[in-house]
């Protein structure tokens, strides 16, 4: 299975529709957001999205209560952490770093994706694959990014959006 990665979208709607559509082509199977939607209105470019979703709120993310009841047709957006397994593999989405390495260290997860830094970051930490997919709105680094993930070979391929 192909799961499509994102995260701090801040709002950036053409982005979004942008990393949507390159999900759309790379088939992807469950979409995964790390936080920093912003707001609730966001959910207007994932709208026909057809493939469960996997989400955490973001250190921005104020209108919770809405984003919540924008984002239910798709999936549930959890507070701080969202477990899941996703294609076979034991998953945890957060939005900060700070509790990364432990979790990755912890050898519970099979994955662990997080935001935050808009920063790209694919790395290994004995059996866990630690996962940042960079900033998707573009904004602090210049470079509006996307992450996918192989569930079967564990590869991860980051996509620049235009």
């Amino acid at each position: 299975m192909i799961i499509g990665i994102m995260s701090d979208s801040h709002d950036h709607m053409t982005r979004i529709q942008r990393a949507v559509d390159e999900f759309r082509k790379a088939n992807v199977g469950t979409i995964v957001h790390a936080g920093d939607f912003i707001s609730p209105l966001t959910f207007d470019c994932l709208r026909g999205v057809k493939v469960p979703f996997f989400a955490v709120f973001g250190n921005n993310d104020g209108e919770q209560r809405f984003l919540r009841e924008r984002y239910a047709p798709l999936g549930t957006i959890c507070e701080r952490f969202c477990r899941a397994t996703i294609g076979g593999l034991k998953f945890v989405i957060t939005h900060t770093e700070e509790v990364v390495d432990s979790l990755a260290r912890s050898g519970d997860y099979d994955v662990v994706v997080y935001g935050h830094t808009h920063k790209m970051d694919v790395q290994q930490e004995g059996k866990t694959l630690v996962i940042n997919p960079g900033e998707l709105c573009g904004w602090c680094t210049g470079k509006a990014t996307v992450a996918l993930l192989d569930t079967a070979t564990r590869d991860v391929r980051f996509i620049e959006l235009a």
